[in-house]
């Protein structure tokens, strides 16, 4: 039986420190039919020379306008039925994961998928400073508070063609909207995946200042407002609170 072709998509920019945990990651992989992408901005430290050691890796690099910039380019270059993200300050949990991801889909005849998510020690990935589990969608959870783990997202590359990919009005929460927009818009078949399944080094783009955090949320609401959904204030409250849960594992 053929199995779908999986896109991975990677957005680099001066990410030698990090970027070869993630490349391996996929590298290693069960699933017998994967190709990863890496977006590359113009990086001038060894990021290239890191990515050029895995020979099956497309890369391109050239000059974009930011990581959903880089996504956006990403997918419309994959040539997969499935499609993930996976940013250079992550990588997957266990070699299984892109098995057991495509098993869950298939079984659901689902269009997007996604699973639990550690947040881990930047210098030591070893050490969970944060534990998300996720759970099943159900309408009207993002009205309270709720997201799935956004590197852990899985889609259908035929939703990205109908439904748009990553809105680069967004700087920070575009991840948030793209998924608000195919679950709480669009009612897309979800399906979860209870464990954990990405690695994510903490100090990213949306949670590396309180500066940061307080843009995150004022783009929820942002979200909410672009796609005519009322209630978006209290979501970018209830948001934040709904991950206290999160330090206790």
């Amino acid at each position: 039986m053929n199995r779908p072709l999986v896109s991975i998509i990677t957005a680099s920019f001066n990410s030698a420190s990090t970027i070869r945990d993630t490349l391996q990651s996929v590298a290693q992989q069960t699933y017998p039919n994967i190709e990863h992408i890496v977006v590359d901005g113009l990086s001038t430290d060894k990021t290239l020379e890191i990515v050029k050691q895995f020979p099956k890796v497309f890369l391109v690099s050239e000059k974009d306008k930011g990581v959903y910039d880089a996504f956006n380019k990403g997918w419309k270059l994959a040539k997969g039925e499935i499609i993930a993200y996976l940013p250079t300050d992550d990588f997957y949990a266990n070699s299984e994961v892109i098995e057991k991801m495509v098993e869950a889909l298939e079984k659901k005849s689902a269009g997007v998928g996604w699973a639990d998510l550690d947040y881990v020690n930047r210098l030591n990935p070893e050490k969970i400073i944060r534990h998300w589990k996720s759970s099943e969608y159900k309408s009207g959870s993002f009205f309270r508070g709720w997201a799935p783990p956004h590197t852990t997202f899985f889609m259908r590359r035929e939703l990205c063609e109908k439904l748009g990919g990553f809105d680069e009005q967004f700087k920070i929460a575009a991840d948030y909207e793209l998924m608000l927009r195919f679950l709480e818009v669009n009612k897309v078949v979800g399906v979860y995946l209870p464990e954990t399944i990405v690695k994510m080094r903490v100090g990213g783009m949306s949670n590396k200042s309180i500066k940061n955090i307080l843009r995150a949320n004022w783009e929820v609401y942002l979200a909410f407002k672009k796609n005519n959904l009322r209630g978006g204030w209290l979501v970018a409250l209830l948001k934040p609170l709904s991950k206290l849960s999160q330090f206790f594992f």
